[in-house]
Formats: structure tokens, sequence, C-alpha cells
């Protein structure tokens, strides 16, 4: 790549006066050490707003999070050990989440939402020792998926018990370990260090201004790198505040704009439902608006200016990485780009095939237990993104992507896990899944199915529905005498195309 050709240097995103030597990202050793110390220095402080309307207080986080750190130990889970949690966002999931964390435990998230095959496909690759859980159901499933596991709520009523030794973790420690969906169907497991989420966090500090005086308007579920990596760690240690939302609602989100608010994290399908609201105006009262996890369509961004004053920044990451590039705070906002690297990431692009390849602090070191897969995703030290990009003008922009992947309103959706679904169903013969554009989720998972006339697509899609993660299911579903293939009987996917 030439000069010419290089995104601009990440010290593009530092306050004026502030030199790229002078940045430790990791000066404060870990998340937790750096959240305990501020609840400490300001108790009286209000950093969580619950669904429900209540506010928890600094010194509220602190004790309630030693409490349930004692209660999880009391339960047998030791620094190490793995936790999963999942449920809809509320002060108790982010103290059952922070008190794991303070406790050395390794916090495995999980979308509320996912199927009993996905759950139980976690828990036979992690082997947690407890699993903290908001809806009911899954409960059930995950005690018979693992009798050993001590399964609990999200208020976590266990026997009481000591704390642990707290905020103790290392740099190098495991913090974090986030599935995603693999090209092979079998979700992977990317471990997340003390140092990754740390880095990542006060990456996004310093290059979005984030202050003790913001409020962010978090709608993002916590269980994603968007709205847990970046937006519940970043509040939390920025010393500002957050208010946690179950669901996205149009209206609550402008309400929160003109009550106190002064962020919003979202993905473009919540910015396009947004910008066909009455009121959105008032979300031009914001002081920054951040887009990601799925391109951010150029005519969108234009709308939502248009209408609201607001110019959205948008950027790129991943859950392997946390935040990689972004447009800049202070400077152009280019639409159709994802700007250039963000504090302390370094990134090139292949010079073959112009994939995206990646280092930094908040890098991940790899999947957990795939030494094969690890040995293929880096190259001399750089994580290959599957992304393919170019620069223009120092920016960054994505023009395709390596893997298969689909990302349908924010969520990423890999084809092969969606096809072995449908393939177990009685008459289907083989499945081709992928991503057609639209409007509202940016792709909609669209799959053809190879199967006789009389191949019931109603029942299918109950089927899949009962198999998968909501998201994941095929909202397009078409039957097809043969799927196209090529000279080795590979299905090719490229002539695939809805009917009409």
């Amino acid at each position: 790549m030439s000069t010419a050709d290089q995104p601009h240097h990440w010290s593009g995103h530092l306050p004026p006066g502030t030199a790229a030597a002078d940045i430790d990202l990791t000066a404060g050793v870990s998340l937790p050490v750096a959240w305990s110390t501020r609840w400490r220095a300001a108790p009286s402080e209000r950093v969580l707003r619950d669904p429900g309307g209540g506010w928890m207080t600094g010194g509220e986080l602190l004790d309630a999070t030693a409490s349930v750190a004692g209660r999880l130990a009391a339960a047998g889970a030791q620094a190490g050990d793995r936790v999963v949690v999942t449920g809809v966002s509320s002060t108790a999931l982010v103290v059952a989440h922070c008190a794991a964390l303070r406790a050395g435990m390794v916090v495995v998230p999980l979308n509320p939402a996912a199927s009993r095959r996905e759950l139980e496909s976690v828990i036979a690759d992690a082997r947690p020792t407890v699993a903290v859980v908001g809806p009911e159901h899954v409960a059930g499933w995950a005690t018979e998926a693992d009798h050993d596991l001590v399964v609990t709520t999200l208020d976590v009523p266990l026997p009481e018990g000591p704390a642990p030794e707290l905020d103790a973790g290392g740099p190098g420690d495991p913090a974090m370990v986030m599935y995603t969906s693999g090209t092979t169907g079998a979700p992977k497991g990317a471990v997340l260090s003390h140092q990754n989420l740390l880095a990542g966090a006060e990456s996004a500090r310093l290059a979005w201004g984030w202050t003790p005086e913001d409020r962010l308007i978090l709608a993002l579920p916590l269980c994603h790198i968007h709205g847990l990596g970046v937006g519940l760690h970043g509040a939390l240690l920025s010393g500002g505040s957050a208010e946690l939302q179950d669901r996205f609602d149009v209206e609550s989100v402008l309400g929160a704009a003109t009550d106190g608010a002064t962020m919003f994290f979202g993905v473009p399908t919540m910015y396009e439902r947004l910008a066909q609201a009455e009121r959105v105006a008032r979300f031009g009262a914001l002081r920054l608006c951040v887009s990601g996890s799925a391109p951010l369509n150029a005519d969108l961004h234009a709308r939502i200016a248009e209408r609201s004053g607001q110019v959205v920044l948008e950027r790129y990451g991943m859950t392997e990485t946390l935040m990689l590039v972004s447009n800049p705070l202070n400077g152009e906002r280019r639409a159709g780009t994802v700007g250039f690297p963000m504090p302390g990431v370094d990134l090139r692009l292949d010079e073959e095939t112009g994939e995206i390849l990646v280092r930094g602090p908040s890098v991940f070191a790899g999947y957990r237990d795939l030494p094969d897969v690890n040995a293929t995703a880096f190259t001399d030290g750089w994580f290959r993104t599957g992304d393919i990009g170019e620069v223009d003008g120092g920016y960054l922009r994505i023009v395709g992507r390596a893997k298969e992947l689909i990302i349908t309103g924010g969520y990423n959706v890999y084809p092969r896990e969606v096809e072995d679904v449908l393939r177990a169903f009685a008459g289907v013969r083989d499945a081709a899944v992928v991503g057609t554009p639209s409007d509202e989720w940016g792709e909609t998972v669209t799959a053809y199915v190879e199967g006789p006339e009389q191949l019931d697509l109603d029942a299918l899609s109950v089927w899949a529905a009962g198999e998968l993660t909501a998201y994941k299911r095929p909202r397009l579903v078409y039957r097809v005498d043969e799927l196209p293939r090529n000279l080795l009987g590979k299905v090719v996917k490229g002539p695939l195309a809805p009917p009409g």
C-alpha cells in the first residue's frame, strides 16, 4: 500500500496538544480497577439508570458488585472460571457482569433470545461454573444442558459469602469470552483479556471526547461488543452515566435526547426508524451519535442530518478487536466511510486481496481452544478481519467481505450456521443462505432451499424459528429445484436472487 493509499494515523483523533507518544491505553491496569477507583472517589454520583427509572450511584455499584462477587464465589466460581450472563438490559445485569469481572471470573455474555441449540453449544464449549440468567425458559435449558451448572437469576439470590480478592486480574488474564458464529457453523469463543477491554474503552473515550458530563442513551443489547464492550464499558470508564433501555423505542430515545442525555450509540436499523419519526428534530440536541455494526447508507446519513442537524459518526469494529476505525469527532465525518484508525490501532490492507489486517492492544490473541483456526486468523501478528477495504483520501471504506458474513440490523449472521439448520428439515436436500439488500435492516437473511414442490416452506420457517435466534432466521425463503453449482458441485451463491 503506497503512502497515498494509507489511512490517516490514529493520532488525528487525539485532543489538540496531545502527543501520540504520551498515550498508554492500558495504564489503568484493568477496567475493574478503573471503575472501582471512580466509584470510591464519587460514591454519590449517579452512574446507571435502570429501564424502570431508578438510578444507581457509584457507591451502590461498589457495594452491590462486591456482594454479588461474594455470592458467586460461595457458589463455587473462582478466578478464571467462566460465568454465563444473559438477560435484557437492567442494572441487575450490569451488577452481575461487573461483579464477575471484579472477582477475576471470565464473563460469557449470551443473547437472551438465543435458541436452545445455541445455548447448549456455548455451555458445552465454555464449560461455565455459574449461569446468571434472566429468561426463565433459558434457565431451564441451562440446567438441563449441564446438571452441575449453578443457575441463578439476575439478582443472584445465592447464599452470601465473603468477597474474594477484587480487582486483581492482570492485563493478560482472560476477562470475557464472546461467541461469534463461524463459517463452519460452530460458534467460536473470542477470548478478550483485561488489556483488550481496557484499551478498547480508553480508545473510544479519547477519540469521542467522552467525559464525566456525558450521559449515554444505551438501547443496544448488553450481549454484543457494541453495547457491552463500547457503550457500557466506556460509560463506566469515563465517569459518565448511562440510561439503560431494555429495548429500542424511538420515542424513548427522543425523549431522553432532550432530558439530559448527550450521546446515543445505534445501528443503521435504529437510525432508519429515527429518521422517520415526526419529532426527529429532538435528536439534534445530542452531542454525539455513533453508528456501527453494519454500513450506514449515505442517503440515510444525509436524511438524518437534514431532518435533525445531527451528523452521525460512523465507525468500524469487531467482536475480536473492539473498535478499530472511526470518523473523527472534530473534522469531516465522511458518509460512506468508517474513517481512520482509532487510538492505538495499526491497520494495513493485504497487498493482494485488500483484506483489512489490524493489530494493537485491543486486538484479541485468539479463539478459545481452536489452535488451527488461530493459525490462519493471524499473519505475522496481524489479525485478518475478513473484510475488504480501500482507502480514499486517508479514510477507510469497507467494500466487501472475504467471509460470507451477513449483517442484519447490526447483528452478524454466518450463512453456514443457518444452512445447517435448514438442511436438518425433512425434504430439504440442500440450502444456501445469502444477504439481500434492505433499506431497513441493511441486509435481509434470505434462504434458498433445494427440495420437492410439495416442500412446506411455512413449516420450514417454524422449524427455523425454534432452532435460531430471531435475527438469524431467514425472513425470505424460496424453494428451488436445484441450487446453482460449479463443476466441482459446490453451490455458487452469485446467481441467487429473489424471483420476479
